[in-house]
């Protein structure tokens, strides 16, 4: 529900705010006074083509600034959110501000938007109907989604069901000719995995072994060096003939200082270290033998390896770049091989189960084209029911459900949907945008909205003089739907009659005052005894005649009757 609306420098209003309530509001006023700038600035905040000649004359912007109570999980605070926006306390602040040099901005919950993200946020918040406005009754979605409301719950049971058939029908179909469209490109696909892991099999790598491998061969391609200094260095360790060995010198050290011993500790200590020194010597020692001896000289060994390491070297330049990234490549692709390589298995079970779905699809699909076909001809005459009311005795609706078998299913079923208006006798059905004037809209789809008024999922409905080029009974009887519409959603209607300005809960006046260089507009909510003036002023041109008055108070009681 809209909570209150702001204006600034817009048109001839230099400054408004209308705190608005549940039921029906009114906006009155004389001609010229600025009441449709009202529902102006609301066409604004649902996103409208900024017009810069709006912008009051002498001031740099025109503002606008609404609070719309919105319920939690809504589209509408899921747009507003995601755009960066807030909802505190589920209301969302909406404003646009145009500026008098050429530019136009829009927020949203604070934060700076597209205009076009208001259109998404308002449209399911409010429904504006005048003889200029009349685009949601006017989508084919949107009359398809009023009898489909209509119909009520039969409907959406059949709906329901139908929506996940439909859906799981659609999913075969796109895979299936996914798997068509596609095959050359999956053959090739198949061709080069099969190719990779051949050549992966026909080496077998192992992981880790590139690192085995490159310890192994430096150790063959360097044993004769190695060799050689592992020799050297145990005869210099151990002694060779006439050569002082390390060990000898160590072992004289050693007797040198267990003279000494037990005289200082500092020395011991020293004594100690230098008997580890020899027995790590002769440790050292018989490993450097030991090794020497074990070191191999295999030039056939040798080839074996860098054959081994030039095979692991040149998949990695292909699926590597690691030997562990080849093995990964590998297992991908193997469980990749195996979904392609069941393609013609797939294409035949999707192909059965695409023969059980159809039927059953077209089976549901027929059951929502019953369903609409037999509330659209109620909905019908319903609705030409309240046309005759609205002084339209001669005007004609149909609701038109259309199908064939040759229809392709879609997320609703195989119907078309269209309304068709016929004004007057004699003359021919046609489109609501071909067959109806602004005014006659303007009463259809209060008549729409009548009818349609408990299932109704837009909050807010706004009729800018919807009640033009009608009078007397007319005129009463449009007051009294539109109060009745207020039952089920807030409506805020600007209208020039006083029999329909006599229905309402809530009453706004907008009066002009001219100095002779400037005409400003102020907006005003009335109390009971201004309402009588502001009646009596639409009835007679003057609120203070008598007769006026009175037929003013008669119309309130007849409202309140």
């Amino acid at each position: 529900m809209w909570q209150h609306l702001k204006l600034s420098s817009l048109g001839v209003i230099d400054s408004a705010e209308l705190e608005l309530s549940a039921g029906f509001t009114v906006i009155t006023g004389e001609t010229g006074a600025g009441k449709t700038m009202v529902v102006t600035a609301l066409g604004l905040l649902r996103g409208e083509r900024a017009d810069l000649g709006l912008v009051r004359v002498g001031s740099d912007q025109a503002r606008v600034e609404a609070s719309i109570g919105v319920r939690p999980g809504a589209a509408a605070v899921t747009a507003v959110e995601g755009a960066g926006g807030r909802i505190d306390d589920d209301v969302v602040i909406l404003g646009r501000v145009l500026s008098a040099a050429g530019r136009s901005r829009a927020v949203a919950g604070g934060a700076t938007v597209p205009a076009a993200l208001l259109a998404e946020v308002t449209d399911e918040l409010v429904a504006v109907h005048g003889q200029s406005d009349q685009h949601r009754l006017l989508r084919a979605t949107e009359q398809r989604a009023a009898l489909d409301r209509f119909a009520g719950e039969p409907l959406a049971e059949a709906a329901e069901a139908y929506a996940p058939v439909y859906s799981r029908w659609r999913t075969v179909e796109r895979t299936l000719e996914e798997l068509r469209t596609h095959g050359q490109e999956r053959a090739r696909e198949l061709d080069v995995l099969r190719f990779g892991l051949d050549e992966i099999a026909a080496v077998e790598p192992v992981a880790g072994e590139d690192e085995a491998l490159r310890t192994e061969e430096s150790r063959l391609a360097h044993s004769e060096s190695l060799a050689r200094a592992a020799d050297e260095a145990h005869r210099l360790l151990a002694g060779d003939g006439d050569l002082d060995a390390a060990r000898s010198r160590v072992a004289d050290a050693s007797g040198a200082l267990r003279d000494a011993a037990g005289h200082d500790p500092e020395l011991d200590a020293l004594t100690e270290r230098v008997l580890e020194i020899g027995i790590l010597l002769d440790e050292v020692g018989t490993d450097l033998g030991s090794y020497s001896a074990g070191v191999e000289l295999d030039p056939e060994r040798l080839a074996v390896l860098q054959d081994r390491r030039a095979a692991l070297a040149g998949l990695q330049r292909k699926y590597g770049p690691t030997l562990d990234d080849v093995i990964a490549w590998a297992d991908k692709s193997a469980a990749r091989l195996g979904e392609l390589g069941n393609d013609d298995e797939a294409v035949a079970a999707l192909e059965a189960e695409r023969a059980d779905l159809v039927p059953e699809v077209r089976r549901l699909a027929e059951r929502l084209s019953v369903l609409r076909t037999e509330a659209a001809g109620r909905l019908s005459a319903l609705v030409d029911t309240e046309l005759a009311q609205l002084s339209m005795p001669s005007a004609r609706l149909e609701v038109q459900v259309t199908s064939s078998a040759e229809t392709t299913p879609g997320p609703h079923g195989v119907d078309d949907v269209e309304l068709l208006f016929a004004a007057n006798s004699g003359t021919g059905l046609r489109p609501l945008h071909k067959g109806a004037s602004g005014g006659e809209l303007s009463r259809l789809m209060l008549g729409l909205e009548v009818v349609l008024a408990d299932r109704t999922t837009v909050p807010t409905l706004v009729f800018d003089e919807v009640d033009a080029g009608i009078g007397g009974k007319a005129a009463v009887e449009v007051g009294r739907r539109l109060a009745r519409l207020a039952e089920h959603a807030q409506v805020i209607a600007v209208t020039h009659l006083p029999q329909v300005a006599a229905f309402a809960d809530h009453h706004f006046v907008v009066s002009k005052d001219d100095d002779g260089n400037v005409t400003s507009s102020s907006v005003l909510r009335v109390d009971e005894a201004s309402r009588v003036d502001e009646l009596a002023r639409m009835l007679a041109g003057q609120e203070d005649s008598a007769t006026a008055q009175a037929h003013a108070r008669e119309l309130l009681d007849l409202a309140r009757g």
